[in-house]
């Protein structure tokens, strides 16, 4: 829908701009989502390339006649139409939307008189410089959402703090198991090769560390910083934000609040069940539910590394060889474009029977689906921050592969404080594979089964009435609209 065809109907109206990455794009669309539900008029901004996925591949016609306060609208990212737009090219695709935005983007948010459309701005906070430079040069309040763990954000803003203490750089492999200790709040827990992957010397993503440290010190400049968690997941960390951010709202798991607020809609009126929609920019393809309802319960082990991971062939076959060595039933998720290398070689023979046997395989799944049903026993994972929160609120033990960014330590936290997974970071070998998924499925069983229950139930406990994350929404309602009101009057 483009501007001129609706009205804005209320004084609050904010515009939503994501990183164009599926992760980033999925959890500010549930966000929009719990936003209109409280009567906040929303505009979501996509890069083209984004949203010509979206109508593909998500629902979007059915959102927006459910949503009649929600709207999309799209801008060019700079970049070729065929380019991949992956995990190894994500700092140039970060660089090109900075170099090319900003005069879309004063476009959209200026109405014909030349007032501000907007009530208020709620960016993505790797975009920290451009949206504050929007924001100021148009006279419109921002807000920031880092879509990223608690710990990883709060690790990239001690970044400063660890140089100064001669903590970093990071000296080489034989370095990186030395423990960090000058984060507060994190003291012994995280070693080197635990904090995101930009603190390393090689930069997966070709994005140095000093330009994420500094989207993320932009972040003090805004009037407000959402994050995706819940208090009794990152409670400590949390404080330590709050010191530097006062108005913090943690609003997550942000897929089980959408679940949790639609649900007490439609319990407080005669309202048909308000539907789950998929934002997925793939092809998700559903036959691997009918397989699982084949398998027995807790018996398969689902693999998915995420949207934008890239491995070699060589990591594939460890891999491989470790599921079907392990003697697990298992699902997996491979997309098209997630091998490096396409050299054609014929796969050997026992991993052809062995997935024959008890193996399924599929470009994209329906992830929280997946993870709900009955037959998933854990989950092997790249330790996104949204698959890690699906992993939470599902009760299923993780295995923690990480990528790059944020997962690495994402997966120190799933494994050494929460208890609800094992970590095989920096490692890619078919008998560590083979152990891990036998220790979760198998052999340590019942330890897991009983820890991620008790986080399950802290996370759902967060997202209802009176919970943490449920009170701090309401806040965040309250403050979004109290600048509406402002934004009105001057």
């Amino acid at each position: 829908m483009t501007r001129g065809e609706y009205q804005c109907e209320t004084e609050t109206h904010v515009l939503m701009f994501p990183l164009p990455a599926q992760g980033h794009v999925n959890c500010m669309l549930q966000l929009a989502e719990l936003l209109v539900l409280s009567d906040v008029h929303v505009t979501f901004l996509n890069t083209e390339h984004v949203h010509h996925r979206l109508l593909r591949f998500a629902d979007v016609p059915s959102r927006l006649a459910a949503y009649p306060t929600l709207h999309f609208e799209t801008f060019s990212d700079g970049l070729p139409s065929d380019d991949p737009r992956h995990g190894d090219n994500l700092g140039e695709h970060i660089k090109q939307v900075n170099l090319t935005a900003l005069p879309q983007l004063r476009e959209i948010c200026m109405e014909d008189s030349g007032k501000p459309r907007f009530s208020c701005i709620v960016g993505d906070g790797i975009f920290g410089r451009l949206t504050y430079e929007l924001g100021q040069e148009l006279g419109i309040p921002v807000v920031y959402f880092r879509t990223v763990s608690a710990c990883s954000f709060w690790a990239y803003f001690c970044a400063p703090r660890l140089l100064e203490c001669n903590e970093l750089p990071i000296r080489g492999e034989d370095d990186m198991d030395r423990m960090i200790t000058s984060i507060p709040g994190m003291e012994n827990l995280v070693r080197c090769r635990d904090l995101p992957s930009f603190f390393r010397g090689t930069h997966n993503g070709n994005l140095p560390l000093e330009p994420v440290v500094f989207e993320t010190h932009q972040s003090l400049r805004g009037q407000a910083l959402i994050l995706n968690t819940f208090e009794d997941l990152e409670g400590p960390v949390l404080s330590k934000i709050r010191l530097h951010f006062p108005r913090l709202y943690a609003l997550g798991p942000l897929h089980a609040h959408l679940t949790s607020r639609k649900a007490a809609k439609t319990m407080s009126s005669e309202e048909k069940p308000a539907a789950s929609f998929i934002s997925s920019l793939w092809e998700v393809d559903r036959s691997c539910m009918t397989w699982l309802d084949a398998q027995p319960p807790k018996s398969v082990i689902y693999v998915s590394f995420g949207s934008i991971t890239t491995i070699s062939r060589d990591m594939l076959t460890e891999i491989w060889y470790g599921l079907v060595n392990s003697k697990k039933r298992f699902l997996w998720v491979i997309r098209p474009d997630m091998v490096a290398e396409q050299d054609g070689k014929d796969l050997p023979l026992e991993l052809v029977e062995g997935t024959k046997e008890r193996g399924c395989m599929v470009g994209w799944a329906p992830q929280q689906d997946v993870l709900a049903h009955a037959a998933i026993g854990g989950f092997m994972t790249h330790s996104g921050w949204n698959s890690t929160l699906e992993g939470v609120v599902a009760s299923v033990p993780m295995i923690c592969w990480p990528y790059f960014a944020d997962q690495q330590i994402n997966s120190r936290y799933v494994s050494e404080v929460w208890k609800i997974g094992l970590d095989m970071k920096d490692t890619c070998d078919r008998k560590v594979v083979e152990k891990m998924v036998n220790d979760v499925m198998e052999e340590r069983r019942e330890e897991f089964e009983k820890s991620t229950q008790a986080m399950a139930n802290l996370a759902k406990t967060s997202v209802r009435e009176g919970g943490s994350s449920y009170s701090d929404f309401d806040r965040l309602v309250e403050f979004l609209k109290l600048l509406g009101t402002r934004q009105k009057q001057s």
